[in-house]
């Protein structure tokens, strides 16, 4: 297929300039600034030693995951859901999807009854901010567990494999990785893959926009998404090992 070059000036199979600052906040246990491209998430990881109420007993641990926007994120203000009393459909969509991204890598019987709880705080949007997330959220939450070791609240790592993710789609009729927001918003067809390092599959959401995909065309999206993991998860290993 023939490589196109996009309007960013990146080649259909190129992801953007990603960049994982692990360590970002003073004060959390885990915490990662990751960018990709334009799209900015600051990822948290909180340590509590509570879990649910329904996990109580059970010897089980529990990750979750918050996501948010800031007003100015985006091309117009939008005002913050704090002031309107109410989460989004979108944002509730999210941040389960963030939470559910993170615990399909985590032993929860080796983590204890603990809780971690991942922020994720969208401070500039361009495209693609879930997947940046859960690939941040990722380091923040390997950080918080290496602060459990290191206070002897756990004995192992938590870890059974490591979670990135990383958006798809139908572009000027080729499929493409990693869609900016002036794709995404003309994209034919958009999916959103969350793979493990080891190559499993923890979600694929996808949609056509103006006609249906064919079945051909998704697994040319699923191995450009496999191709972008493959990367992102080569970022995460060093962020984690810096």
């Amino acid at each position: 297929m023939t490589n196109i070059l996009r309007s960013s000036g990146r080649a259909r199979d190129a992801l953007r300039a990603v960049t994982l600052e692990p360590g970002f906040s003073k004060y959390a246990e885990g915490s990662c600034l990751v960018r990709f491209g334009g799209t900015h998430v600051l990822c948290t990881a909180s340590v509590d030693d509570r879990v649910p109420s329904f996990l109580r007993g059970t010897g089980l641990g529990w990750v979750t995951a918050e996501y948010g926007m800031l007003p100015r994120s985006t091309h117009s203000r939008s005002d913050r859901e704090a002031a309107k009393g109410k989460q989004s459909g979108r944002t509730q969509e999210i941040q389960r999807l963030i939470g559910r991204a993170l615990r399909a890598v985590v032993d929860r019987k080796a983590l204890g009854e603990i809780q971690i709880k991942i922020d994720c705080d969208v401070l500039q949007a361009d495209g693609g901010t879930r997947t940046a997330a859960i690939t941040g959220g990722y380091v923040a939450l390997h950080q918080a567990f290496r602060h459990l070791m290191k206070i002897k609240a756990i004995q192992t790592l938590p870890l059974t494999d490591s979670v990135a993710a990383v958006s798809c789609g139908i572009y000027d009729g080729q499929t493409v990785l990693d869609l900016e927001y002036s794709e995404d918003v003309a994209a034919q067809a958009d999916a959103n893959f969350v793979l493990t390092g080891k190559g499993g599959i923890v979600e694929i959401q996808g949609t056509a926009e103006e006609r249906p995909f064919s079945e051909a065309q998704f697994f040319e999206l699923l191995a450009l998404a496999r191709q972008g993991v493959t990367e992102l998860t080569a970022l995460q290993k060093k962020a984690v090992e810096s």
